[in-house]
């Protein structure tokens, strides 16, 4: 499989994006790894590619949750204890709020609402036929749960941004996450809703945070079996190995539960360089990824997607280019990948950060070659093993044969 977008997406999509310069006020503070200025440089870098200002792109303000729309996924008593610790800056560790992962900053619950005010208008713009696509940059916060805050997350925007779709008449949402680490929130708002399927690749839990959840044997509660889907990665797996285990993967459950949106997650921290995680996918690696989610949109699913940013830590060298590829991908107007990183761009990341930018929106590998499934299993290979645990756990409640096409 080539990397090359253009030949597997449709051209020119109408694209919502939902951005406003407060998004960055959601900043745990100096020395958290969930620097905002890797929100900042991203946008800025699809400027300066004039992918804010094409034709088929719109730049769409709106407004921060209230308590009613929070309130479709997260307890009332932890919204309130959200407000409270922002504005007087006391933790709540019962609430996860105050750990080292999710200190206490003034204003959090405002900052927080405001992300998931974007996913939802996201959402509400891609069902009412308003856009085909939207993206969130800086939404995809899957850890949050409906009472406390988790791995750097407070509000779960992507959770909420499904359950206002059910709300509003969707029967079947698909939900793919392609973050280095679990869904979890996501996943444990909707586990035992057969309305809604969740889909994640990860690094396996044994080596990573959340380390509970996130085994292939999770597959969804008494009422909707098969409804979640985890891939649970050995460390040190490669672009090649995690595109294999996508393909083996993501396509056929989607196409058997037909959805009629998807909603996606693009944390980037599954680059070789992110310093929280050991998987060594490429910038490359994930521009394939974003091309392949959207031409299943377009497949699957009448090209209706809300995708999102999620994790990443490598704040200069990999999330601003991981991210400008989503959405210039999102946009149907994908960037050459070796094409230069603009001068004015370059000279921002040194002056915002006093760090040398990278000169090129590619890592090296123009195409990643892909030995599908279809060329056999392989006993020994740990991704091999791991993707089929997968399929022996789900594949079935989808009426898909695990062992087709080995």
């Amino acid at each position: 499989m080539s990397s090359d977008s253009s030949a597997l997406s449709p051209r020119n999509c109408g694209l919502q994006v939902l951005w406003d310069e407060r998004l960055t006020e959601y900043d745990f503070g100096p020395g958290h790894p969930m620097n905002p200025v890797r929100v900042e440089l991203t946008i800025a870098l699809a400027r300066e590619f004039g992918l804010l200002d094409a034709p088929n792109v719109r730049v769409e303000a709106f407004k921060a949750a209230d308590d009613a729309l929070l309130g479709l996924v997260h307890e009332d008593a932890y919204i309130a204890s959200v407000r409270h610790s922002g504005q007087t800056g006391l933790p709540d560790q019962r609430r996860g709020l105050g750990t080292p992962d999710n200190p206490v900053f003034l204003g959090m619950h405002e900052a927080s609402a405001l992300i998931t005010g974007a996913s939802v208008a996201g959402a509400r713009a891609v069902w009412t036929g308003e856009t085909a696509h939207a993206v969130n940059i800086s939404g995809g916060l899957h850890h949050a749960l409906a009472g406390a805050a988790s791995g750097f997350c407070v509000y779960n925007d992507p959770a909420v941004a499904i359950a206002w779709l059910l709300d509003n008449g969707a029967e079947r949402v698909a939900y793919v996450d392609i973050d280095v680490h679990h869904g979890d929130g996501v996943q444990a708002a909707f586990y035992d809703d057969p309305r809604v399927l969740t889909v994640s690749l990860h690094e396996t839990p044994r080596t990573l945070f959340p380390h509970s959840t996130g085994f292939p044997q999770e597959s969804g509660g008494p009422d909707a079996p098969g409804s979640a889907v985890n891939v649970a990665l050995p460390p040190g797996t490669g672009d090649a190995a995690w595109l294999r285990a996508f393909e083996a993967v993501v396509p056929p459950v989607l196409r058997a539960f037909a959805p009629q949106i998807m909603v996606t997650q693009h944390g980037a921290d599954a680059h070789a360089l992110d310093p929280l995680a050991h998987l060594i996918l490429s910038v490359d690696g994930q521009r394939t990824a974003h091309a392949r989610l959207h031409a299943l949109a377009h497949e699957i699913c009448g090209g209706r997607w809300l995708a999102t940013g999620g994790g990443g830590y490598e704040l200069v060298q990999v999330v601003p280019r991981a991210w400008t590829h989503l959405l210039a991908e999102a946009a149907g107007r994908p960037i050459d990948p070796a094409a230069g990183t603009p001068d004015a761009w370059r000279d921002l990341v040194r002056r915002r950060t006093d760090e040398i930018a990278p000169r090129r929106m590619t890592d090296g590998t123009i195409e990643v070659e892909v030995h599908t499934w279809e060329t056999g299993y392989d006993p020994a290979n740990p991704v091999d093993q791991a993707v089929l645990a997968t399929r022996r756990a789900v594949f079935p409640e989808h009426g898909l044969d695990p062992m087709a096409d080995l």
